[in-house]
């Protein structure tokens, strides 16, 4: 007789679901292990060392790498930012505007911008630019340029990035503001972009860790030794001590930037979620 006519339950053979995710999981911490051990046990650590951590050519990067070095980044990066911003909310308004013309450059600058890496708008601006126009002068100099420059190469993503802002806004809030009698351009500044830029905060934020690593294509321009930026004076400790620990410390300094600014945009990005829930 049939285990069905007898009411007996057949019984089931191989894993369970949650049975075979664990031991997919078993498996998965397995491998990271295994590679883990073949990396510390094949690596040459005395090397290492020798080449990377040395703590007394450390100690002689400092004061320099905090007064010259990190400064300079960091004014690099924020006045980069500054321009980038100032100029991708023009390119993003006229990516918006109801006049052709001004929709078809914007578009182009985009394109262009998006498009060509960040070195050779470096050298556009260091070298291009002096040529074909003598007479202009950068103000501040090399922190001019660099302004210029990194702002060039922010401008068009932070463009799409407020772009995707306003739209994001809805569009009722444009038309409640022009009922109480503001005009567009009124409107778009007291109402529109506030409640944009609270929308694009996490991505404009992450674009600023971006342009903190980027600000190391300054030695491109060639600077001063008071102009040094971390990548450079790193570079150039290193060649002088025929060691890479400059580098390296220059790496964790960089570190201790972007780090605190990725997990601010994490948590920007977790707060907009749950608003938006």
């Amino acid at each position: 007789m049939a285990d069905t006519d007898t009411g007996i339950q057949p019984k089931r053979t191989g894993l369970t679901r949650t049975q075979k995710r664990k031991l997919s999981r078993g498996a998965q911490y397995a491998v990271l292990a295994a590679a883990v051990i073949a990396f510390a046990l094949t690596a040459d650590w005395g090397r290492l060392q020798n080449q990377f951590a040395q703590p007394g050519i450390a100690k002689q990067l400092f004061p320099d790498l905090i007064t010259v070095a990190l400064k300079n980044t960091v004014l690099y990066t924020l006045s980069g930012f500054v321009v980038g911003l100032a100029l991708g909310m023009v390119i993003a308004l006229m990516r918006l505007s109801s006049v052709g013309p001004y929709r078809w450059l914007a578009g182009i600058y985009i394109e262009i911008f998006r498009g060509l890496p960040a070195l050779l708008i470096f050298i556009f601006v260091g070298v291009g630019v002096p040529l074909a126009f003598p007479t202009v002068q950068y103000p501040g100099g090399t922190y001019g340029k660099v302004a210029v420059a990194l702002g060039l190469v922010s401008a068009a993503y932070m463009a799409e990035t407020i772009r995707a802002g306003i739209q994001a806004v809805p569009k009722g809030q444009m038309e409640a503001a022009r009922s109480l009698g503001f005009s567009p351009a009124r409107a778009m500044v007291s109402i529109i972009l506030p409640q944009a830029f609270r929308i694009i905060l996490p991505p404009l934020t992450n674009e600023l860790v971006l342009l903190f690593k980027d600000s190391s294509l300054v030695l491109f321009l060639g600077v001063t030794l008071e102009q040094r930026e971390l990548s450079k004076f790193g570079n150039d400790l290193a060649s002088q001590t025929a060691n890479s620990t400059p580098i390296l410390v220059a790496g964790l300094c960089y570190l201790l930037i972007t780090i605190p600014l990725s997990l601010v945009v994490r948590r920007m990005e977790t707060k907009a979620l749950r608003e938006i829930r």
